[in-house]
C-alpha cells in the first residue's frame, strides 16, 4: 500500500543525465513510495532498449543539428524529444506498481486542462485520434517504472529528417508517415505552457492516489552514483551495440511489435545471433541472442531454449521461430 508520494521536477535538459537520474531513482524507490519524475530533453532521439540505432535514426543529420542519440532501458520505439515535449516517469516497488492508476493520473491532468484525452491501445494516449503520448515500461528486480512523452508544442518538422520508421510499422498503423500519427496538446489548448502542465500533473498525482505530494531535489541524491550512470548512458557501446552484419537477416511485423533477427550458422548450429525490436518485453528479448548461441537451428531445440527465459511469451516465441525457420 502506498504511503508516500514524491515529485522530482527536473530542469536539466541533457538526455544522458536525465536517463541516468531515472535509473538512479528506480533503484532508490522503496515499498510504499511512488515517485513522479518530470523531465525534458533538448533535441534528442531516444531509441528503445532493443532497437538498432542506425535503422531507427539518421544519426548524422541529428548530430549536424546539435542533437543527441541515446538508448533508454525500456522497450518500445524511437521517439523525438525537444523542449516542446515533457516526459514523465512513475517509479515504484513492484508490489505498488499500478499502470492503470498511473495512466489515469496523466489522463486526469490533461482533461483538467480542457483537453479530451483518451487511452488508445496498450501504450498510446490520443486526442481526436492524434497521438500526443507514447508509453513504455521497465522492471529491474523488485522495482518498476512507467514512462512516456507528453507533446505540448514539439516542432514536428524534424521527425522525418531524424527518424527512420519501418514501412512495416507504418503499414500496421495505417498511416503514411510518423508525422501523420502525432499531435501537440497546444492544438487543443492554445497557449498551454509547460508550467501549467507540470502543475496539472502534480495535482492529478495527489488526487488519484489521495495522498499529499512531497518534493525531491537532486540535492537529496548521491552525486557519485548519478555520475556513474551518466557515464554508462554516454558510452557508445551502450548506445549503438554490436551491429556487425551477419550472414542472414530477416524482419517482420507482428501484433506485439517489429522483429528483426540476424544470424550466422555453421553445420546447422547457430553461431551468432542478433535481435532488434521495438517490443515492450525487454526482459525476454535482451536474453534471446545469448540463449540461442550454439543452439541447433531446429524448431524444437530453439523453442526449449526460449521457454527457459524469464518473460517468455508464446506469441514472441512463435514470431522468432517464424523468422528463424524460414528458408
Amino acid at each position: 500500500m502506498l504511503r508516500n508520494l514524491y515529485v522530482l521536477d527536473n530542469r536539466n535538459t541533457d538526455p544522458r543525465h536525465n536517463l541516468a537520474l531515472e535509473e538512479y531513482l528506480l533503484h532508490q524507490v522503496k515499498p510504499g513510495q511512488c515517485i513522479l519524475y518530470l523531465w525534458q530533453n533538448q533535441r534528442t532521439v531516444v531509441i528503445g532498449r532493443n532497437q538498432h540505432a542506425a535503422n531507427e535514426c539518421r544519426v548524422q543529420a541529428l548530430e549536424a543539428d546539435g542533437g543527441q542519440l541515446v538508448r533508454r532501458l525500456s522497450g518500445g520505439g524511437a521517439v523525438y524529444h525537444d523542449l516542446g515535449n515533457l516526459n514523465f516517469t512513475f517509479l515504484t516497488a513492484r508490489r505498488d506498481y499500478d499502470v492503470e492508476k498511473q495512466t489515469e493520473t496523466i489522463l486526469q491532468a490533461v482533461r483538467a486542462l480542457g483537453i479530451p484525452a483518451e487511452k488508445n491501445g496498450r501504450n498510446d494516449l490520443t486526442v481526436q485520434g492524434g497521438k500526443f503520448s507514447g508509453h513504455a515500461y521497465y522492471r529491474s528486480g523488485e522495482q518498476c517504472y512507467h514512462h512516456g512523452t507528453l507533446m505540448v508544442s514539439v516542432d514536428l518538422s524534424p521527425l522525418e529528417r531524424y527518424l527512420n520508421v519501418s514501412p512495416l510499422k507504418l503499414q500496421a498503423k495505417g498511416v503514411a508517415s510518423v508525422r501523420a500519427r502525432v499531435v501537440n496538446l497546444q492544438a487543443f489548448h492554445p497557449g498551454l505552457t509547460m508550467e501549467e502542465l507540470r502543475q496539472a500533473l502534480i495535482a492529478a498525482f495527489a488526487q488519484v492516489y489521495g495522498l499529499p505530494v512531497q518534493a525531491l531535489t537532486e540535492d537529496d541524491l548521491d552525486g557519485e552514483a548519478l555520475a556513474q550512470g551518466i557515464a554508462r548512458f554516454s558510452d557508445p557501446a551502450w548506445t549503438y551495440g554490436d551491429t556487425r552484419p551477419l550472414e542472414t537477416s530477416r524482419e517482420a511485423c507482428f501484433p506485439w511489435g517489429i522483429l528483426r533477427l540476424d544470424y550466422s550458422q555453421e553445420e546447422g548450429v547457430l553461431r551468432q545471433v542478433a535481435l532488434w525490436s521495438d517490443g515492450l518485453e525487454t526482459e525476454f528479448l535482451t536474453q534471446v541472442p545469448e540463449a540461442l548461441r550454439g543452439c541447433p537451428r531446429q524448431a524444437e531445440a530453439v523453442r526449449q531454449r526460449l521457454l527457459a527465459l524469464p518473460g517468455a511469451g508464446e506469441d514472441m516465441i512463435e514470431s522468432i521461430l517464424t523468422l528463424l525457420m524460414e528458408e
